[in-house]
């Protein structure tokens, strides 16, 4: 009986959304036109709501809304870039005063299915669309659309912890959270099924149209980059359920889905990359200190790539800033390096092989089967980052076993001057401990993933690593600890003010207070072996 009102639900639910699309008895009779039949034989009424979810995982246009929905949080908070600018007279996020305003967007980019916002209401259109017009063969849309709901939304998770997830799809439940705990096993049985799942359409050409990605709508590297997805959310939860991480890794490690041997990269024509806007026309985002330090002292090609030689020559060839400094005016820092030629591009990342590699890298590390050699995956990591980039002489780079991370230097005020907190190297030390081979892991992953900063975000917080600089000017009121830093934002208004009740059950589900210094679920501070 339940099924039964749920699929009547459905039913009325697609017949409101078709009547506010347009007339299309007229369409019909139109010799003109295409006909509702012609959209559906051509899986259009499903292939359509791929288009923004692909435009929603990581924004593209309006550059203003990449700006908020990563630019000036994970973005910074990576250590991977700074903004030169004093947004609010230097009171945001920057200096872990949390504007509201702004991180609202990562959660409207996730969830707001209007002004050309939205992933969650998109995928479930999908599913009801699959589920009314019963075609063969409608279930590969699903599983492909609950793949890209899996992309978008552990990151959202990453950011806030409890999210709006398994209970989303009943509209009598869809303003329920899930603990982060509870998402990310969700997540993982998405992908499992997902992956089963499309093994039978491997070959079926019906995604094709509808795919903005390099792959072409090709299935079974659809069905690879999920399996990588897979790996990545395994070696996430490491530190705190080693069952679940291993597991969940060692099932990707030996799936016949393999891997993807080509980056994850979504084609946005016409649209040129947010970073580029924003770092190269704005001047509002330039090079990190940590950006420079690691890159100067490891002498690393790819900084020609990520970033241009500052405005200003004397500040030699590459001049970073450190987040949450003093800053009166845009102009005291504007000439220092902007991002480089790695954004520009009419394309986004979502993931690299480079990264698959140093996945597998640690996989080894805590000794999964199948995972392979980790010095191995190691060096393959920095060689598929080099040759992402057209870097040459990887391998002078792999043998350098002294270069360190410089210390940093602010080129304006000494009291801005941090050393940096270690002397990692680049050569892998296979005489090393598992926790000094994790670091030179997790930073020559740090230097592969750029532009990604919501995901070195995330790594910095599970591992510790690279050693990002802690802030001067902490105006958080004592929320965020300055040495242990920002570990995930707070829940935004507009869910508190039109979801209450929920939100409210969602911060029992946090480790602590609903604020920016709450470590997430996978984000343990204890020890990472």
């Amino acid at each position: 009986m339940k099924n039964k009102i749920k699929y009547i639900k459905l039913f009325i639910i697609v017949i409101i959304f078709n009547a506010c699309t347009g007339d299309f008895e007229n369409i019909n009779t139109d010799p003109n036109g295409i006909s509702q039949e012609s959209l559906t034989q051509l899986n259009n009424h499903i292939g359509s709501r791929f288009t923004p979810i692909f435009a929603n995982i990581i924004r593209t246009e309006p550059a203003w809304n990449y700006q908020l929905q990563h630019g000036l949080n994970g973005d910074v908070f990576s250590g991977y870039m700074t903004s030169p600018t004093p947004f609010a007279g230097n009171i945001n996020n920057q200096t872990y005063a949390l504007v509201d305003g702004w991180n609202a967007f990562i959660w409207i980019d996730a969830y707001d299915g209007s002004g050309g916002n939205g992933v969650m209401p998109f995928v479930r259109e999908i599913k009801n669309q699959v589920a009314i017009s019963n075609s063969a063969g409608g279930e590969k849309f699903v599983y492909l659309a609950n793949i890209m709901r899996v992309m978008a939304m552990h990151r959202v998770s990453d950011v806030f912890g409890p999210i709006r997830y398994s209970q989303f799809d009943d509209f009598d439940t869809t303003g329920k959270y899930d603990s982060q705990e509870t998402a990310y096993k969700a997540f993982f049985a998405d992908l499992d099924q997902a992956i089963d799942g499309l093994k039978e359409f491997e070959g079926n050409g019906q995604f094709i149209p509808f795919d903005q990605s390099q792959l072409g709508g090709d299935i079974a590297s659809w069905r690879a980059f999920a399996n990588s997805l897979r790996l990545r959310l395994a070696i996430r939860v490491s530190n705190v359920d080693g069952n679940l991480a291993k597991t969940e890794g060692e099932k990707a490690l030996a799936s016949d889905a393999g891997f993807l041997t080509s980056d994850m990269v979504i084609n946005t024509p016409g649209f040129r990359h947010p970073i580029a806007t924003i770092s190269g026309t704005w001047n509002d985002i330039c090079m990190s200190a940590e950006m420079e330090v690691i890159l100067k002292g490891f002498n690393d090609g790819r900084a020609e790539r990520y970033f241009n030689a500052p405005a200003d020559a004397s500040l030699g060839d590459y001049k970073g800033i450190r987040q949450g400094i003093d800053i009166t005016s845009k102009s005291q820092y504007a000439s220092h390096s902007l991002i480089g030629a790695v954004v520009d591009t009419e394309s986004k990342t979502w993931m690299t092989v480079a990264e698959i590699y140093f996945l597998k890298a640690e996989a080894g590390l805590r000794n999964w089967a199948g995972a392979g050699d980790v010095k191995t995956n190691y060096d393959n990591g920095i060689r598929a980052s080099f040759t992402q980039h057209g870097v040459a002489n990887v391998e002078t780079y792999l043998a350098d076993n002294t270069s360190t991370p410089n210390d940093f230097v602010d080129a304006l005020d000494a009291a801005n001057n941090v050393t940096y907190g270690s002397d990692v190297k680049i050569a892998f030390d296979n005489s090393a401990t598992n926790e000094s081979q994790l670091e030179q892991i997790i930073t020559q992953k740090w230097i592969a993933m750029f532009p990604d900063g919501q995901e070195a975000w995330s790594e910095f917080r599970r591992t510790g690593y690279p050693r990002i600089f802690p802030v001067v000017l902490n105006n958080s009121g004592g929320a965020i600890d300055t040495n242990i830093q920002i570990r995930r934002i707070n829940f935004v208004n507009s869910e508190v003010n039109t979801n209450l009740d929920n939100v409210e059950e969602a911060r029992t589900f946090l480790n602590g207070s609903d604020n920016g210094g709450t470590r997430l679920w996978w984000d343990t501070g204890s020890n990472n072996f």
